[in-house]
């Protein structure tokens, strides 16, 4: 049997790992999700340098080749340590850190997410 996969660049915050993979799993029907982290991750992929940048596109060509993932969800949540800004700013790094994973030109779909103070998913961009 084939396993079907996406892949979240996620914060390393535990609090949103587990809604994030089961709303990728219900929106997604896939049976696992990689999950890629960084402290900040919407924060590193708007506003991060190119090295930073390019180790999470490396990885997510991990996920990509090995396990045929085909959607990459971009995450940033509420309260975050490493990228302490309001919501609104949240959503509009979220939005250029999708535009960021876009313009690596992999074969997958770039869904942006956002993980409120109720740790409820909500679609940013997709």
């Amino acid at each position: 049997m084939n396993n079907r996969y996406a892949t979240a660049l996620n914060c390393i915050d535990g609090r949103t790992q587990i809604p994030v993979t089961a709303w990728i799993i219900d929106h997604f029907g896939v049976d696992f999700v990689d999950l890629i982290t960084e402290p900040g991750m919407d924060r590193v992929l708007s506003h991060g340098s190119w090295h930073e940048i390019d180790r999470i596109r490396r990885n997510a060509i991990v996920s990509i080749d090995a396990h045929n993932s085909h959607v990459i969800a971009v995450v940033g949540h509420y309260d975050c340590a490493a990228n302490p800004v309001s919501d609104s700013q949240h959503f509009n790094d979220i939005l250029k850190s999708v535009q960021t994973v876009k313009s690596w030109c992999l074969p997958v779909e770039v869904i942006g997410l956002f993980v409120d103070s109720h740790w409820r998913v909500h679609v940013i961009s997709c």
